[in-house]
């Protein structure tokens, strides 16, 4: 026969249940987005939208801070601002700070992406039709 097991009178509490981590297996770091953006004096920023084209004209400066940095670095090909804030995991209010701070020290390049016509020229489909008849 086992003896009765004793009983705290005051329980110990219970530890915090762990951190879950964020998608991607790691945690999200608790750095404000003011400390990545930095501070926005006189608060202009580009017009820019999710498919707004941005492309490196330079090298990250040494001067540069790790995001703007990474931002330089990915930019080697014209990226939108939309693949820029998924690749960094910031938003998009985050990536138009930094971005505007890189266009006005004319670091990187914005351009609204090419858009293409909704429909085909009526003179070019008439063109290949008459040549598909010809044939």
């Amino acid at each position: 026969m086992t003896p009765p097991r004793r009983q705290r009178r005051y329980p110990a509490p219970e530890p915090p249940p762990p951190a879950k981590p964020a998608k991607g297996g790691r945690q999200k770091n608790p750095e404000r987005l003011y400390v990545v953006a930095g501070a926005d004096e006189d608060g202009a920023r580009a017009a820019l939208d999710l498919v707004t084209l941005v492309v490196a004209r330079a090298d990250p400066p040494p001067s540069a801070t790790p995001e703007q940095a990474a931002v330089l670095r990915l930019c080697g090909a014209p990226l939108s601002v939309a693949e820029l804030s998924a690749y960094l995991n910031l938003p998009f209010s985050a990536m138009t700070v930094l971005i505007t701070e890189l266009l006005t020290a004319e670091l990187v390049q914005a351009r609204a992406p090419i858009v293409r016509q909704a429909l085909p020229d009526r003179s070019l489909l008439e063109a290949v039709m008459h040549g598909l008849q010809r044939l």
